[in-house]
This record gives structure tokens, sequence and C-alpha cells, in this order.
């Protein structure tokens, strides 16, 4: 059995079925991320939305924009069995019935940097730095014969099977600790944030160069202000057990931005930001930061500020906030649940890491194993 190679486009066939749905929201339209897959709810969506388009079961979304620029192709293959809905500068296609290449064999094809590269290089020269569709389906592929393609593909499934199975028993974790949090959420007295900590004001005196900002997924991250010939002794320290709290466009962003810092180095903070501690040690600072990842506490910041340009949330509007406060026993079970669930996520995302990158080696396997039985 030898290597056979392709045209993309000898077996595509684009489908381009409107929704005909004008209101749609963000929660229902997918977009595409750079692990090649689709995620929800989508970045932004146009006024009228009846032109997005329809990605059935088995189907491929590419974005061909950007490709230059990101160094990265957008497609994701649909794996689930509802249809997606895209925007209407994707293109939608799917492969024709035929014996030689497998979709879900051409979907590992292109989970791998080095494909990336390629379409990178037959960009064109636009500002958007985009591919041309007749360029895409221009590319020619090697194939191994359909038995050994899908005998990886089976490899494949089976690894992804494993991690889904995983995750599952990963979000009911999290059910069983959001339905912890909410029973005691009704049966606990009530603190409000003011009470529960204060403000500390230590500044950078140990010469730390690296700056941090917090995300909207309350999690640090290197801050993107330029600091260039910025004196950052100014600047504030945050040491581990101590919150960074920004009031600014909590209204624009609909979330409360506070992250917790644990580590053992202290990290710096822009001093427009505020930094907190607990008063006192009757307060476990990973159960009110619990807290603070629920929804509802976001939709609450975001009700409480202000009707200013940035929509701020004033640091006395936000001492006003009242947290459940259980007993001591009780955080602390709560919290040890808590970091049960954080641990398995984080190995949960080494699992999807690891599957990702091994879909090159399953591709080199699958050609190698072809040029043996040639």
């Amino acid at each position: 059995m030898a290597l056979n190679k392709i045209k993309l486009g000898k077996y595509i066939e684009l489908y381009s079925k409107r929704c005909n749905i004008p209101k749609l929201t963000n929660d229902d339209v997918s977009g595409v991320n750079k692990d090649k897959e689709f995620f929800e709810p989508s970045n932004q969506v146009g006024s009228d939305t009846s032109k997005y388009k329809i990605v059935p079961p088995h189907y491929f979304a590419c974005n061909l924009m950007h490709v230059g620029r990101d160094v990265v192709l957008p497609i994701a293959y649909n794996h689930s069995g509802k249809d997606k809905v895209v925007s209407p500068a994707y293109f939608v296609f799917r492969f024709k019935e035929n014996d030689e290449l497998l979709s879900d064999y051409f979907f590992l094809y292109l989970k791998s940097n080095e494909r990336d590269r390629y379409f990178w290089f037959n960009t064109d020269s636009s500002v958007r730095d985009g591919m041309a569709w007749e360029e895409f389906i221009n590319v020619d592929i090697e194939l191994p014969p359909l038995d050994i393609q899908q005998k990886y593909v089976d490899i494949y499934n089976a690894m992804v099977s494993n991690q889904e199975c995983y995750e599952r028993g990963l979000e009911d974790l999290k059910l069983t600790c959001d339905a912890i949090i909410e029973n005691y959420k009704h049966t606990s007295i009530k603190r409000n944030v003011g009470s529960l900590l204060r403000e500390v004001d230590c500044r950078n005196d140990k010469g730390i160069q690296e700056v941090m900002g917090i995300n909207i997924t309350k999690q640090f991250m290197p801050s993107v202000a330029n600091v260039n010939g910025v004196d950052l002794k100014k600047y504030k320290m945050v040491n581990d057990g101590q919150f960074a709290f920004s009031g600014m466009q909590t209204g624009r962003d609909k979330c409360i931005r506070i992250a917790l810092f644990n580590g053992q180095e202290p990290i710096i903070i822009s001093p427009a930001y505020t930094v907190l501690e607990p008063k006192d040690n009757s307060i476990i600072p990973e159960y009110i930061m619990m807290w603070f990842l629920r929804k509802e506490v976001d939709r609450l910041g975001w009700f409480m500020s202000d009707a200013s340009i940035r929509t701020n949330l004033d640091m006395d509007r936000f001492y006003e906030i009242e947290i459940p406060v259980p007993s001591h026993k009780i955080q602390k079970s709560i919290v040890e649940v808590f970091h049960a669930y954080n641990e398995r996520k984080e190995i949960n995302e080494k699992l999807k890491a690891q599957i990702k990158d091994i879909c090159p080696i399953l591709i080199k396997g699958s050609i190698e194993e072809a040029r043996k039985e040639a």
C-alpha cells in the first residue's frame, strides 16, 4: 500500500445555509479558537445575525482571515450532535464520500504547528494576511490508505474519550462544590466585604520588575501596560493570601476584577489597584475567592457599578457586597473540595495539551506505516 497525494479541493463540498435568525446572542454563536475547537460564547455578534451560517455535525468551519497574522489556521470540525452557528465570514464545508480521505483524519492532520506554518506560508500580502479559498483547496496532502487512517483516528478517539470521561467527573465535582456553597448561602450569617477584608498598601521596595494585572477570569497575568520609564517603586506588592482588586470597567465587563495571590515570592501591581487581606483568621481567603467566582456576584457588581464612562465599582459599594460566612471548619471543608476540583482541572488541561501534541505523532506514524507496507 503506497501513499497517495491529493489536493483538498478534490473532495471538498462548500455549504452555505443561513440560520435566518436575526437576534442571536453571543451564547448562540460559535467562534473557532487557536486549538481548532469551537467555543461559545462568541467574542462579538453583529446586530443582524440572519445571514450567519449553520455548521451541521461532521462539517468544518474555517476562517481564512488573519492566518498570516496569527500563524494559525482557524478551523474546527463539528464533533457535536447539533448544529453550530458561525459568522458569515467563515467557510463551511464537508468532504464528499470518497475512498481516499476520512474527515476525522483530516482533522488530525490539521492539529500541528507544522501545518499552520504551511498555511501561513501560503497567505497573501493583504493587510489582513488572509488566505484565498482557491489557495486552501489547492493544498496537497499525502495520505495513507483508509484502513491506516482509521487505525490512527481510533487511537485519537480513544484518548479523547478517556479525557472527556475525566472531564465529566470534573464537572460533577464542580456541581458538588456549587451545591455546598448554595446550601450555606441560605443558612449562614451574611457579612459585608468591608467587615471581612482590610486594605493593605505595601510599595515595591524589593526591586520587582515584572508587573501583573488581572483578567476577566480573575487570574493574575503579565500586565500589557507600557512601563518603560515608570518608577516601579510606587507599585503595590501583593503577598501570599492577599487579594488584588480593580473596580474599573466592572459595568463594561460585567465582571468584578479580583484575584487571590498564592505564591512564595510577592508580585507587584499598578498603584491604581487595591490590595486586600482578611481582617482575622476566622476567614479563609480561598473561601472568599470562591464566592467571587460565582456569576451571581459578577451580576451584582455590574448592577452596583456607577454611571461613569468607565462604569466603575467604587470601593464603598464593593465593601457593601455581602458574603455568607459559615464556621471556619465548614469553610475549610468547602475549600478542600475546591482545591480538589482545581487540581483535577489542571490535570484535565494537561491531558488536553498532551492529546493535541500527539496529533502530529499520529500523522507521522500513519505515513511511516504506509511507507513500510508499500
